[in-house]
């Protein structure tokens, strides 16, 4: 992936810079730049590069070489601050920058309701959202920071089993306040703005069920405020 962006990047100089194209890597080799695929210098500047990543070392490349870091929605406020800026952190010092020089974006589990009937389905949608990230094997050190690594194999053999509403009942209170925001509308933003907004440049919302305008606007207002 690293090598990927870097090529990428040389292609966008030779475009846009007039630079030789001469790239060549383990993986990938750039080396002719005919006009017929040349469209020149986009007047906009280079597109900014973002890379998502769960693992340290994919955070790693991103902080090395990318402008921008999409969190997981399968991570937690300690996840985020004890594994994923420190490997970013490790990827900028190795590019001589600073967390100022990249922007994180994060989606980020969300469950509330207008009433206690939309709530409990909120509820019950994140839950199984959150057992169908945990059975991915690649995603296990997320649980074992907080300790419920053996949950991963187990929620793996049912869905394989086809279990996705039993994976979801596994999913138990501690760990749904931990990987989403649990609140009215009226507490969502500060609930999210005391766990990421020190860290976290721009926020989205990962809410699997459905929701109204009239819940969600009056929230994005108060985070635009925030």
């Amino acid at each position: 992936m690293r090598e990927f962006i870097l090529a990428m990047r040389a292609i966008w100089a030779c475009w846009n810079d007039g630079t030789k194209l001469d790239f060549q890597g383990d993986f990938y080799t750039h080396t002719l730049m005919t006009p017929f695929f040349d469209p020149g210098p986009n007047p906009h500047g280079a597109p900014r590069v973002f890379l998502a990543g769960v693992g340290e070392k994919m955070t790693e490349v991103a902080g090395e070489v990318c402008d921008g870091f999409i969190c997981h929605a399968f991570t937690t406020e300690r996840y985020l601050r004890e594994v994923t800026v420190p490997a970013l952190q490790r990827g900028l010092d190795a590019s001589g920058r600073t967390l100022a020089d990249i922007e994180i974006s994060g989606p980020a589990f969300v469950v509330t309701g207008s009433d206690e009937e939309s709530f409990e389905k909120s509820k019950a949608g994140t839950r199984q959202q959150i057992a169908f990230y945990g059975s991915t094997p690649a995603y296990r050190g997320v649980l074992d920071l907080h300790g419920w690594g053996d949950l991963q194999p187990e929620l793996n053999a049912m869905s394989k089993a086809g279990k996705w509403k039993e994976m979801g009942e596994l999913i138990d209170d501690d760990m749904l306040d931990t990987f989403a925001v649990v609140a009215e509308p009226s507490g969502i933003a500060p609930a999210f703005t005391a766990r990421f907004g020190d860290v976290v440049d721009r926020l989205s919302f990962y809410a699997p069920y459905k929701n109204d305008p009239d819940t969600w606007l009056p929230v994005i207002e108060a985070l635009q405020k925030a």
